[in-house]
């Protein structure tokens, strides 16, 4: 059986949250971005990545470019210079995806249990490359990494576990 990563809406995940507190993992793409097509296809179909993120995190995708309101922090942040015409092809930005201070796509969000950015990953990553980020940040790990080398000496240590 094919493990697929289970996706929810923005609001899904912070309405989840209050239930269950639990981490989020934001996929911010756009319906233009070929690097966001490929972590589609082959990151996030990785059965090891998608048992984790599934297991870990409530699993958002959020197009950055498209129309969906997200209530956040008290606001409703919405895409109001959306091109209907233009869909598909490079649209205004989702004030969202702004104010999370995303320019570039994919980029990967992680938010803590109280729906706070703890890190953006920015660019496209296999599922190796991924897993590094995902166990850092579900174990609390990246609390104690606060140099560069901290972070290094993860990396060096870390044995990645997910098969290709």
């Amino acid at each position: 059986m094919q493990s697929q990563i289970e996706w929810m809406t923005m609001n899904e995940a912070l309405q989840a949250q209050k239930k269950e507190p639990k981490k989020i993992f934001a996929d911010v793409y756009t319906d233009w971005c070929g690097p966001c097509k490929l972590m589609d296809k082959n990151t996030f179909s990785n059965p090891d990545l998608a048992n984790y993120v599934n297991e870990h995190f409530y699993p958002v995708k959020f197009n950055a470019e498209g129309t969906e309101k997200v209530d956040y922090k008290g606001f409703e942040y919405t895409n109001p210079n959306y091109k209907p015409e233009r869909k598909g092809k490079r649209n205004a930005q989702h004030f969202f995806a702004n104010a999370l201070k995303v320019s570039a796509y994919p980029t990967v969000v992680f938010f803590d249990e109280k729906s706070n950015v703890i890190s953006p990953v920015v660019g496209y990553r296999t599922p190796e490359q991924l897993e590094i980020y995902l166990k850092m940040i579900a174990t609390d790990a990246y609390k104690e990494l606060t140099s560069q080398e901290a972070w290094k000496e993860y990396q060096s240590n870390f044995e990645g576990a997910f098969k290709n």
